[in-house]
C-alpha cells in the first residue's frame, strides 16, 4: 500500500515539474521576444524570415489540399442529408461556417504540428544530444533567444496566414461540389454562403490559430530541449511532441469554442 502511494506521489510530482518547467520556458520565450524587440533590438530578423519561408510558404500546398478535400467531403456528406429535407442550398452556409469556425483552423494546425512541430523537436533535439546547446551556453548565447524566438515569431505570423489559405481552399472545395455536382447556381451558392457567415465566425477561427501556433512551437521546443539518449531519444521526443501537440490543439479548440459561443460575461 505504501509503495502504491509512493508511485502516485512520484507520478504527480513528475507532472508538476513538467508543467512548471514548460510554463517557465513559455515565459522565458516571451521575455526574450520583448527584450530583444524593444530593449536590445537583437532579434535575428534574417533567421525569422528564413523560418517564415520554411514554416509558412513551404506548407501552403499541403494545407491547401488537406482542407480543400475536407471541404469537398463535407459538402458531399451534408448534401446527402440535406437533400432528404429539400434544403440542399444550405450546403453553402454549412460548409462555409464549419470551415471558418472549426475545420480550417484545426486542420491547418494539425498539419503544421505534424510537419513543423516534428521538425522543431528533431532539430533542437539533435543539437541537444550533440552538445551544441551546451556550446551555445559556453559562448554566452542563450539557446531560447537564439533558437526558439525566431521560430516562435515566424509561426505566430504564418499560421494565421495558412489558416486563411486553408479556409479559402475548403470553401472552394465545397463551392465546386455545390455548383458542378449539386447543380446549385453559382451566384445563389455564394449569396447563401455569405448570408449566414458573420464576422465573428472569421475572427474566432483566426484567433484560435494564434493559440495553436504557441502550442506547436512551445511543445516542439520543450521536447527538443529535454531530449536524451542519442538518435533513439530524438525519435522518441519527436513522436511525443507531435502527439502532445495534437492533444493540446484539440483541448484548446474545445475551450476556445466554449468561451466564444457559450460563455456569458
Amino acid at each position: 500500500m505504501i509503495k502504491f502511494f509512493e508511485n502516485i506521489g512520484r507520478f504527480v510530482n513528475s507532472w508538476i515539474y513538467i508543467v512548471v518547467d514548460f510554463i517557465r520556458l513559455v515565459f522565458e520565450t516571451f521575455y526574450w521576444i520583448f527584450w530583444g524587440a524593444f530593449v536590445k533590438r537583437t532579434i535575428r530578423l534574417q533567421a525569422v524570415f528564413a523560418q517564415m519561408v520554411f514554416m509558412g510558404v513551404n506548407s501552403i500546398v499541403i494545407v491547401f489540399f488537406v482542407v480543400f478535400f475536407t471541404g469537398v467531403v463535407l459538402a458531399m456528406q451534408s448534401a446527402h442529408q440535406l437533400s432528404q429535407m429539400g434544403a440542399v442550398i444550405y450546403v453553402a452556409s454549412l460548409v462555409t461556417i464549419s470551415i471558418c469556425r472549426e475545420l480550417g483552423p484545426v486542420l491547418t494546425a494539425l498539419v503544421i504540428a505534424g510537419r513543423i512541430g516534428a521538425s522543431i523537436t528533431a532539430e533542437i533535439g539533435s543539437m541537444k544530444v550533440n552538445e551544441q546547446i551546451e556550446a551555445l551556453d559556453t559562448m554566452a548565447i542563450h539557446p531560447v533567444r537564439y533558437l526558439v524566438v525566431p521560430k516562435f515569431i515566424a509561426l505566430f505570423v504564418m499560421l494565421p496566414c495558412l489558416t486563411v489559405i486553408g479556409d479559402l481552399s475548403g470553401i472552394l472545395g465545397g463551392y465546386l461540389i455545390g455548383v458542378f455536382n449539386l447543380k446549385i447556381n453559382s451566384g445563389l451558392y455564394i449569396q447563401t454562403a455569405l448570408k449566414f457567415l458573420t464576422l465573428k465566425d472569421i475572427y474566432t477561427g483566426l484567433s484560435k490559430s494564434f493559440v495553436f501556433a504557441v502550442i506547436i512551437v512551445m511543445v516542439g521546443t520543450y521536447q527538443g530541449l529535454k531530449t536524451e539518449g542519442g538518435a533513439v531519444g530524438v525519435g522518441k521526443a519527436t513522436t511525443i511532441s507531435v502527439v502532445v501537440s495534437f492533444i493540446l490543439i484539440i483541448i484548446a479548440d474545445c475551450i476556445l469554442t466554449g468561451i466564444y459561443y457559450f460563455a456569458r460575461f
